[in-house]
C-alpha cells in the first residue's frame, strides 16, 4: 500500500474505532444508563460524544486534501529532479503563484523581491524546491472545493456514479455528506451550534452511514491523485519517464 493511501486508511480507522465505542455505548443505553465506573453517562454527554464525529470527519476531509496536494508538490520537486518547464501548464501556474506570491497582498519592495526570485529561478534554470500550493481558506472543504483544487493542479478527478450520488443525497438540513460535515464543523467551531444540539436525534447508524459516504468519496480522490502522480501526469508528455 502506498504512503498516501496508508495514511488515509490509518486516520479513517481512528474514526471507525470511535464509532465502535459509540455503538457499545448505544447498546448499553437500551439496558439503562451506561456507566464508567460508578458514574453514569448522561443523555447530554452522549449527544456531545456523537457530535464529535462531525469534527473528526471534517478533519479527515481537510487532511486528505492537504496530503494529496503535498504529495503532488513532493513528486514535482523530487529532490531537484524537475524544473518549471517540465511541469504541465496548470501545475506550473501554481508554482508561479507560490514563487511570485501573486495570491498575497504585498508592498512594493516585497512584490519586487518575489518577482526577482522568480526571474532568477527561470534564468538559471534552477530545479523545483521549497514551494507549496495555496489551498485556500481552511474550514471550507467539501466536494466542490475538492474538484476545484484537482482541476487547478491538472488532476483528472473521476468519481463513480454511486459514490457521487451518495455524497449528494440530502441527509440533514437538505445537505449532502461533505457539505453537511463542513457545515456542522463550522457551526461547532464558531459556537453557533452547541455540541448537545448537534448530536440531538442522531444514532450511530446515522454516523456510520455518513462516515461510509464520506470515506468512499475520499478514497476515490486519493486514488485519482495517486494515479496522477504514479503516471507522471504532472509533467509535460515529453518529460514523463
Amino acid at each position: 500500500m502506498d504512503q498516501l493511501t496508508q495514511t488515509f486508511e490509518e486516520r479513517l480507522q481512528e474514526i471507525e474505532a470511535y464509532l465502535d465505542l459509540l455503538e457499545v455505548l448505544e447498546r448499553q443505553v437500551q439496558k439503562g444508563p451506561p456507566k464508567i465506573g460508578n458514574a453514569a453517562i448522561t443523555a447530554q454527554q452522549q449527544k456531545i460524544l456523537y457530535s464529535s464525529v462531525y469534527l473528526q470527519l471534517y478533519n479527515l476531509v481537510e487532511a486528505t486534501v492537504t496530503w494529496c496536494v503535498d504529495a503532488v508538490v513532493a513528486a514535482a520537486s523530487d529532490k531537484g529532479r524537475w524544473r518549471p518547464a517540465d511541469l504541465v501548464e496548470s501545475l506550473r501556474r501554481e508554482w508561479v503563484r507560490s514563487t511570485a506570491r501573486t495570491h498575497l497582498e504585498l508592498n512594493q519592495d516585497h512584490r519586487l523581491e518575489a518577482a526577482v526570485t522568480l526571474c532568477e529561478h527561470l534564468v538559471q534554470a534552477l530545479p523545483l524546491v521549497d514551494w507549496s500550493v495555496d489551498g485556500g481558506r481552511r474550514g471550507n472543504w467539501a466536494d466542490e472545493e475538492i474538484r476545484n483544487i484537482t482541476a487547478r493542479l491538472g488532476c483528472d478527478l473521476h468519481i463513480s456514479n454511486d459514490v457521487y450520488k451518495g455524497i449528494k443525497r440530502p441527509i440533514r438540513e437538505d445537505k449532502g455528506s461533505l457539505v453537511l460535515v463542513r457545515y456542522l464543523r463550522n457551526k461547532l467551531a464558531h459556537g453557533s451550534l452547541s455540541f448537545t444540539e448537534c448530536g440531538d436525534g442522531v444514532t450511530v447508524v446515522d454516523l456510520r452511514d455518513l462516515k461510509e459516504r464520506t470515506a468512499s468519496y475520499l478514497r476515490e480522490v486519493v486514488a485519482a491523485f495517486r494515479s496522477y502522480i504514479d503516471r507522471y501526469e504532472f509533467l509535460v508528455p515529453a518529460r514523463r519517464p
